[in-house]
Protein backbone atom coordinates (compact mmCIF):
# COMPACT_ATOMS: atom_id res chain seq x y z
CA UNK A 1 0.00 0.00 0.00
CA UNK A 2 1.58 3.50 -1.09
CA UNK A 3 1.98 5.65 1.43
CA UNK A 4 0.24 9.16 1.30
CA UNK A 5 1.52 11.94 0.30
CA UNK A 6 3.30 14.21 3.35
CA UNK A 7 5.51 16.83 1.26
CA UNK A 8 5.62 19.98 3.19
CA UNK A 9 3.38 22.79 1.81
CA UNK A 10 6.04 25.29 2.10
CA UNK A 11 4.84 28.59 0.67
CA UNK A 12 6.74 32.00 0.00
CA UNK A 13 4.44 35.08 1.64
CA UNK A 14 2.60 37.03 -0.33
CA UNK A 15 3.31 35.00 -3.47
CA UNK A 16 1.28 34.08 -6.52
CA UNK A 17 2.80 31.09 -8.35
CA UNK A 18 2.52 27.68 -9.11
CA UNK A 19 4.03 25.13 -6.22
CA UNK A 20 4.14 21.91 -8.41
CA UNK A 21 3.98 20.21 -11.47
CA UNK A 22 1.19 18.14 -10.72
CA UNK A 23 1.11 16.08 -13.67
CA UNK A 24 1.83 15.67 -17.03
CA UNK A 25 -0.05 14.20 -19.81
CA UNK A 26 1.48 12.48 -23.21
CA UNK A 27 0.21 10.34 -25.72
CA UNK A 28 2.47 6.81 -27.39
CA UNK A 29 1.32 4.50 -29.79
CA UNK A 30 1.34 1.14 -27.77
CA UNK A 31 -0.09 0.95 -24.38
CA UNK A 32 1.31 -2.30 -24.02
CA UNK A 33 4.99 -1.23 -24.46
CA UNK A 34 5.00 1.83 -22.59
CA UNK A 35 3.24 -0.47 -19.38
CA UNK A 36 6.68 -2.22 -19.84
CA UNK A 37 9.17 0.51 -20.50
CA UNK A 38 7.89 2.12 -16.72
CA UNK A 39 7.42 -0.56 -14.82
CA UNK A 40 11.05 -2.04 -15.99
CA UNK A 41 12.47 1.94 -15.17
CA UNK A 42 10.96 1.02 -11.26
CA UNK A 43 7.35 3.15 -11.37
CA UNK A 44 4.21 2.03 -10.33
CA UNK A 45 1.79 1.47 -13.39
CA UNK A 46 -1.96 1.37 -13.24
CA UNK A 47 -4.02 0.23 -16.18
CA UNK A 48 -7.43 2.23 -16.72
CA UNK A 49 -8.90 1.67 -19.81
CA UNK A 50 -7.03 3.17 -22.90
CA UNK A 51 -4.75 4.90 -19.89
CA UNK A 52 -1.71 4.22 -18.19
CA UNK A 53 -1.43 6.35 -14.38
CA UNK A 54 2.33 6.52 -13.29
CA UNK A 55 3.11 6.46 -9.76
CA UNK A 56 6.28 5.90 -7.41
CA UNK A 57 6.24 3.30 -4.98
CA UNK A 58 6.41 6.01 -2.26
CA UNK A 59 2.66 7.95 -2.12
CA UNK A 60 0.01 7.70 -3.77
CA UNK A 61 -0.30 11.00 -5.82
CA UNK A 62 -0.39 10.27 -9.81
CA UNK A 63 2.45 12.14 -11.43
CA UNK A 64 1.50 11.36 -15.01
CA UNK A 65 -0.36 9.72 -17.76
CA UNK A 66 0.32 8.00 -20.72
CA UNK A 67 -2.99 7.96 -23.61
CA UNK A 68 -2.97 5.77 -26.61
CA UNK A 69 -2.55 7.99 -29.60
CA UNK A 70 -1.55 7.31 -33.25
CA UNK A 71 1.84 9.02 -31.94
CA UNK A 72 3.71 10.06 -28.98
CA UNK A 73 2.71 13.66 -27.98
CA UNK A 74 2.98 16.03 -25.22
CA UNK A 75 -1.40 16.37 -24.42
CA UNK A 76 -1.06 18.81 -21.51
CA UNK A 77 0.72 19.42 -18.22
CA UNK A 78 -0.82 20.37 -15.21
CA UNK A 79 0.35 22.50 -12.43
CA UNK A 80 -0.51 23.08 -8.44
CA UNK A 81 -2.01 25.70 -6.87
CA UNK A 82 -2.84 26.73 -3.21
CA UNK A 83 -6.34 26.98 -2.56
CA UNK A 84 -6.37 30.45 -1.10
CA UNK A 85 -4.18 31.81 -3.95
CA UNK A 86 -7.31 30.63 -6.68
CA UNK A 87 -8.80 33.31 -6.45
CA UNK A 88 -5.73 35.66 -7.09
CA UNK A 89 -4.40 33.37 -10.06
CA UNK A 90 -7.87 33.75 -11.54
CA UNK A 91 -7.89 37.49 -11.22
CA UNK A 92 -3.51 37.66 -11.99
CA UNK A 93 -4.26 35.61 -15.25
CA UNK A 94 -7.05 38.37 -16.38
CA UNK A 95 -4.35 41.38 -15.78
CA UNK A 96 -2.16 39.10 -17.97
CA UNK A 97 -4.91 38.85 -20.96
CA UNK A 98 -4.90 35.29 -20.85
CA UNK A 99 -7.24 33.78 -22.46
CA UNK A 100 -9.13 30.79 -21.21
CA UNK A 101 -10.26 27.39 -22.75
CA UNK A 102 -12.47 24.75 -22.51
CA UNK A 103 -10.52 21.23 -20.61
CA UNK A 104 -9.26 18.51 -23.19
CA UNK A 105 -9.51 16.06 -20.38
CA UNK A 106 -12.70 14.79 -19.38
CA UNK A 107 -11.46 13.62 -16.42
CA UNK A 108 -11.21 17.06 -15.22
CA UNK A 109 -13.02 18.75 -12.32
CA UNK A 110 -12.51 22.02 -11.72
CA UNK A 111 -8.83 24.03 -12.30
CA UNK A 112 -8.24 26.98 -14.99
CA UNK A 113 -7.24 26.14 -18.69
CA UNK A 114 -5.21 27.92 -20.91
CA UNK A 115 -2.61 27.53 -23.90
CA UNK A 116 1.34 27.63 -23.90
CA UNK A 117 3.17 30.39 -25.82
CA UNK A 118 3.61 26.70 -28.32
CA UNK A 119 -0.42 26.42 -28.17
CA UNK A 120 -0.91 23.21 -26.25
CA UNK A 121 -2.74 23.55 -23.31
CA UNK A 122 -1.97 23.76 -19.32
CA UNK A 123 -3.85 23.54 -16.26
CA UNK A 124 -3.54 25.30 -12.93
CA UNK A 125 -5.77 23.67 -9.95
CA UNK A 126 -5.68 23.43 -6.79
CA UNK A 127 -3.86 20.54 -5.26
CA UNK A 128 -1.70 18.99 -2.33
CA UNK A 129 2.03 20.30 -3.13
CA UNK A 130 4.11 17.28 -4.75
CA UNK A 131 7.68 19.45 -5.53
CA UNK A 132 9.81 19.00 -2.60
CA UNK A 133 9.74 21.45 0.64
CA UNK A 134 13.66 20.17 1.67
CA UNK A 135 16.29 18.31 0.09
CA UNK A 136 15.82 15.54 -1.30
CA UNK A 137 17.03 12.19 0.55
CA UNK A 138 20.90 11.41 -0.26
CA UNK A 139 22.23 7.85 1.06
CA UNK A 140 26.20 7.39 1.38
CA UNK A 141 27.85 4.15 2.28
CA UNK A 142 29.29 4.27 6.06
CA UNK A 143 32.98 5.30 6.22
CA UNK A 144 34.94 1.66 6.28
CA UNK A 145 34.62 -0.68 9.29
CA UNK A 146 36.26 -3.67 8.46
CA UNK A 147 33.48 -4.68 5.36
CA UNK A 148 33.43 -3.34 1.89
CA UNK A 149 31.01 -0.69 1.14
CA UNK A 150 29.51 -1.45 -2.16
CA UNK A 151 26.41 -3.11 -2.86
CA UNK A 152 26.30 -6.58 -3.28
CA UNK A 153 25.32 -7.46 -6.21
CA UNK A 154 23.16 -10.81 -5.08
CA UNK A 155 21.36 -8.34 -2.69
CA UNK A 156 20.57 -5.78 -4.85
CA UNK A 157 17.18 -4.68 -5.35
CA UNK A 158 14.88 -3.18 -7.83
CA UNK A 159 15.46 0.57 -8.32
CA UNK A 160 12.14 2.35 -7.22
CA UNK A 161 12.40 6.02 -7.94
CA UNK A 162 11.09 8.37 -4.87
CA UNK A 163 9.30 11.27 -7.06
CA UNK A 164 9.17 13.45 -10.08
CA UNK A 165 12.32 15.79 -9.95
CA UNK A 166 11.19 17.81 -13.11
CA UNK A 167 10.21 17.50 -16.35
CA UNK A 168 12.01 18.95 -20.01
CA UNK A 169 9.49 20.09 -22.50
CA UNK A 170 10.82 21.24 -26.65
CA UNK A 171 9.69 24.79 -27.32
CA UNK A 172 10.23 26.36 -30.63
CA UNK A 173 11.76 29.78 -28.37
CA UNK A 174 13.21 29.44 -25.17
CA UNK A 175 13.20 33.05 -24.25
CA UNK A 176 9.25 33.05 -25.21
CA UNK A 177 8.73 30.03 -23.31
CA UNK A 178 10.65 31.03 -20.04
CA UNK A 179 9.04 34.26 -20.10
CA UNK A 180 5.62 33.44 -20.31
CA UNK A 181 6.26 30.34 -17.49
CA UNK A 182 7.94 33.02 -15.23
CA UNK A 183 5.59 36.02 -15.97
CA UNK A 184 1.76 33.71 -15.69
CA UNK A 185 2.71 30.88 -13.39
CA UNK A 186 4.48 32.87 -11.14
CA UNK A 187 8.21 30.54 -11.84
CA UNK A 188 11.28 31.49 -11.31
CA UNK A 189 14.42 31.35 -13.61
CA UNK A 190 16.92 28.75 -12.17
CA UNK A 191 19.86 29.51 -14.85
CA UNK A 192 20.01 29.19 -18.59
CA UNK A 193 22.94 28.86 -21.18
CA UNK A 194 23.29 29.99 -24.66
CA UNK A 195 20.97 32.32 -26.88
CA UNK A 196 17.55 30.57 -26.33
CA UNK A 197 19.23 27.57 -26.15
CA UNK A 198 18.10 25.74 -22.92
CA UNK A 199 16.64 27.29 -19.97
CA UNK A 200 15.60 26.12 -15.91
CA UNK A 201 12.72 27.28 -13.80
CA UNK A 202 11.78 26.35 -10.11
CA UNK A 203 8.63 27.25 -7.96
CA UNK A 204 9.27 30.30 -5.68
CA UNK A 205 7.43 27.95 -2.93
CA UNK A 206 10.27 25.61 -2.63
CA UNK A 207 11.02 23.15 -5.12
CA UNK A 208 14.35 21.54 -6.75
CA UNK A 209 16.52 23.66 -8.83
CA UNK A 210 13.98 22.98 -11.93
CA UNK A 211 10.82 21.97 -11.68
CA UNK A 212 10.45 22.75 -15.42
CA UNK A 213 13.12 23.18 -18.63
CA UNK A 214 13.02 23.77 -21.44
CA UNK A 215 15.51 23.17 -24.82
CA UNK A 216 15.11 24.86 -28.49
CA UNK A 217 13.16 22.80 -31.20
CA UNK A 218 10.89 23.40 -33.98
CA UNK A 219 8.46 22.34 -32.46
CA UNK A 220 6.77 21.59 -29.33
CA UNK A 221 7.55 18.03 -27.10
CA UNK A 222 8.49 16.30 -24.33
CA UNK A 223 11.78 16.00 -24.02
CA UNK A 224 12.23 13.70 -20.74
CA UNK A 225 10.53 13.10 -17.04
CA UNK A 226 13.53 12.95 -14.66
CA UNK A 227 12.88 10.46 -11.40
CA UNK A 228 14.75 10.95 -8.06
CA UNK A 229 16.54 8.52 -6.88
CA UNK A 230 18.55 8.34 -3.45
CA UNK A 231 21.92 7.76 -4.37
CA UNK A 232 24.59 7.61 -6.77
CA UNK A 233 24.75 3.77 -6.88
CA UNK A 234 20.72 3.85 -7.26
CA UNK A 235 21.78 6.06 -10.96
CA UNK A 236 23.94 3.20 -12.48
CA UNK A 237 21.91 -0.03 -10.86
CA UNK A 238 19.09 1.86 -12.77
CA UNK A 239 20.86 1.95 -15.69
CA UNK A 240 21.89 -1.57 -15.26
CA UNK A 241 18.00 -2.94 -14.85
CA UNK A 242 16.94 -1.06 -17.80
CA UNK A 243 19.79 -2.64 -19.87
CA UNK A 244 18.73 -6.01 -18.82
CA UNK A 245 15.38 -5.52 -19.53
CA UNK A 246 16.29 -4.58 -23.21
CA UNK A 247 16.76 -0.52 -22.89
CA UNK A 248 20.25 0.23 -23.18
CA UNK A 249 20.42 3.34 -25.40
CA UNK A 250 20.49 6.28 -23.57
CA UNK A 251 22.97 9.00 -22.23
CA UNK A 252 25.45 8.53 -18.66
CA UNK A 253 26.33 8.08 -15.81
CA UNK A 254 27.35 11.72 -15.74
CA UNK A 255 27.04 14.85 -13.76
CA UNK A 256 25.44 18.03 -14.60
CA UNK A 257 26.72 21.79 -14.35
CA UNK A 258 23.19 23.36 -13.76
CA UNK A 259 21.18 21.81 -11.51
CA UNK A 260 24.06 19.36 -10.28
CA UNK A 261 22.64 16.35 -10.57
CA UNK A 262 24.19 13.07 -11.16
CA UNK A 263 22.30 11.29 -14.24
CA UNK A 264 21.66 8.87 -15.83
CA UNK A 265 18.79 8.86 -19.15
CA UNK A 266 17.10 6.05 -20.69
CA UNK A 267 15.88 6.59 -24.57
CA UNK A 268 11.86 5.27 -24.45
CA UNK A 269 10.38 3.62 -27.47
CA UNK A 270 9.72 6.59 -28.97
CA UNK A 271 13.09 8.63 -29.08
CA UNK A 272 12.13 10.38 -25.58
CA UNK A 273 14.07 9.72 -22.14
CA UNK A 274 13.32 8.72 -18.54
CA UNK A 275 15.97 10.13 -15.80
CA UNK A 276 17.43 8.54 -12.78
CA UNK A 277 18.48 11.85 -11.16
CA UNK A 278 20.78 12.09 -7.78
CA UNK A 279 21.59 14.74 -5.55
CA UNK A 280 19.71 17.61 -7.69
CA UNK A 281 20.50 21.63 -6.25
CA UNK A 282 17.33 22.58 -4.19
CA UNK A 283 16.21 25.88 -3.81
CA UNK A 284 13.85 26.39 -0.68
CA UNK A 285 11.35 28.95 -0.54
CA UNK A 286 12.94 31.61 1.26
CA UNK A 287 16.13 31.85 -1.26
CA UNK A 288 16.28 33.80 -4.05
CA UNK A 289 18.55 31.55 -6.33
CA UNK A 290 21.34 33.43 -8.71
CA UNK A 291 20.12 32.61 -11.95
CA UNK A 292 22.89 33.68 -14.56
CA UNK A 293 23.37 32.44 -18.21
CA UNK A 294 26.18 30.15 -18.89
CA UNK A 295 28.18 28.97 -21.84
CA UNK A 296 26.51 26.19 -23.82
CA UNK A 297 29.21 23.59 -23.24
CA UNK A 298 27.44 24.04 -19.26
CA UNK A 299 23.99 23.11 -20.78
CA UNK A 300 24.92 19.54 -20.72
CA UNK A 301 27.27 18.38 -18.42
CA UNK A 302 30.66 18.80 -16.03
CA UNK A 303 31.58 14.92 -16.93
CA UNK A 304 30.57 11.54 -18.67
CA UNK A 305 30.32 10.19 -21.63
CA UNK A 306 29.80 12.00 -25.07
CA UNK A 307 25.99 12.94 -25.43
CA UNK A 308 24.10 11.06 -27.83
CA UNK A 309 23.91 11.72 -31.02
CA UNK A 310 20.23 12.52 -31.03
CA UNK A 311 19.63 13.74 -27.57
CA UNK A 312 18.08 17.16 -28.62
CA UNK A 313 16.32 15.85 -31.73
CA UNK A 314 12.08 16.24 -30.41
CA UNK A 315 10.28 13.10 -32.57
CA UNK A 316 7.46 14.88 -32.00
CA UNK A 317 8.33 17.24 -34.96
CA UNK A 318 5.91 16.27 -37.92
CA UNK A 319 7.63 13.48 -40.59
CA UNK A 320 10.22 12.47 -37.82
CA UNK A 321 9.97 8.73 -37.12
CA UNK A 322 12.29 7.05 -33.70
CA UNK A 323 13.15 3.30 -34.95
CA UNK A 324 13.28 1.69 -31.43
CA UNK A 325 16.90 0.05 -31.12
CA UNK A 326 15.61 -2.36 -28.13
CA UNK A 327 17.80 -5.16 -27.83
CA UNK A 328 16.73 -8.82 -26.48
CA UNK A 329 16.63 -8.59 -22.77
CA UNK A 330 19.55 -10.14 -21.04
CA UNK A 331 18.81 -14.33 -20.16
Amino acid sequence: MNKPLTMAQTKRSGVIAAHSIDEYVISVPDLDVAQEFYTLFGLRVERVGNTLELYTFETEHRYARILKGERKRLQWLTFGMYADDEEAFKAHLKKENVALIDSPDPQAQGGIWFKSPDGFPIQVRVCAKTSPSMPPKRVFAPESNGSGRSPNKAKVKKVLPSYLSHVLIFTKSVTQSADFYMRVLGLRLSDSAGEDLIAFVHSPHGSDHHLLAFLKSEDYGFHHSSWAVESIDQVGLGSMQMSAGGYSEGWGVGRHVLGSNYFRYIQDPWGGFCEYSFDIDFVPHDLDWPAANYPPDDSLYAWGPDVKHDFGTNYEVSGRDFVSPKAPKAA
